[in-house]
């Protein structure tokens, strides 16, 4: 048992709340026990300009941490974002670009903003699985606008955290046992399985092939219990 009672698989409480915003197309509260990322999708009609007159549109996103989501303050990042920061919003980015088919979405940016408002480890994780309802949301809205003819979402993809503390393998990690985790891997996966990235790192003894594999084998399950979380999310709404 681990200290908030959860078995070593086990996920954190997982909820995920749309149409949150009034104002976006798109939007999503997305909680992960107490770790808590509001994800909001914006459509704009152009492109970047390395896309303008392909006829194909672009995913993006940007990730930030409020002040107080953590123990200590944070500051805000107004000199530009830190490395964690672009990493973790390179990360979404491409994840949800993975899944999107852009020659539906024609010349059309849409903009993925995920704001951490608590954080209590697996942010990243929550941010890509709440941030890719949003955008389904988005692109429904233009579809039934018209704008559009088909969702240009192939499938859904959702992420875990994974890891070693101790002797043992656990998923989902809190800040509590990702701040001592010998071993820490995030995962994003298809509906379908399929890997769009792995994050792993040995934090002291190095790991082996089997380490991954198993932590492959329980993110997976992991992450097939986040799809359907999001299919009734977006059933839903």
């Amino acid at each position: 048992m681990r200290r908030d009672g959860r078995a070593p698989a086990e996920l954190r409480p997982v909820r995920l709340e749309t149409g949150y915003l009034d104002h976006a197309e798109g939007s999503c509260l997305v909680s992960f026990g107490a770790t808590r990322v509001l994800c909001a999708a914006t459509v704009e009609g152009r492109v970047p300009p390395f896309l303008a007159g392909t006829g194909r549109g672009w995913v993006t996103a940007e990730y930030s941490l409020l002040p107080r989501s953590t123990h200590t303050r944070t500051p805000r990042e107004t000199g530009g974002p830190r490395a964690r920061t672009q990493e973790i919003k390179r990360f979404i980015g491409r994840t949800l670009r993975a899944v999107c088919d852009l020659e539906r979405l024609g010349e059309r940016q849409v903009i993925v903003d995920c704001d951490v408002l608590q954080a209590d480890g697996g942010t990243r994780t929550a941010a890509l699985t709440g941030g890719f309802v949003a955008l389904a949301l988005a692109f429904e809205r233009l579809r039934r606008r018209g704008d559009i003819s088909l969702s240009p979402v192939i499938e859904p993809v959702a992420a875990a955290s994974v890891g070693r503390v101790g002797d043992e393998l656990l998923v989902d990690l809190c800040y509590e046992e990702d701040s001592r985790a010998e071993l820490d891997m995030n995962l994003a996966l298809t509906a379908s399985g399929r890997i769009v990235e792995i994050q792993a790192t040995a934090e002291g003894m190095p790991f082996t092939f089997e380490d991954l594999t198993r932590l492959h084998g329980l993110a997976t399950d992991a992450i097939g219990r986040l799809v359907e979380f999001q299919r009734r999310a977006l059933a839903e709404a």
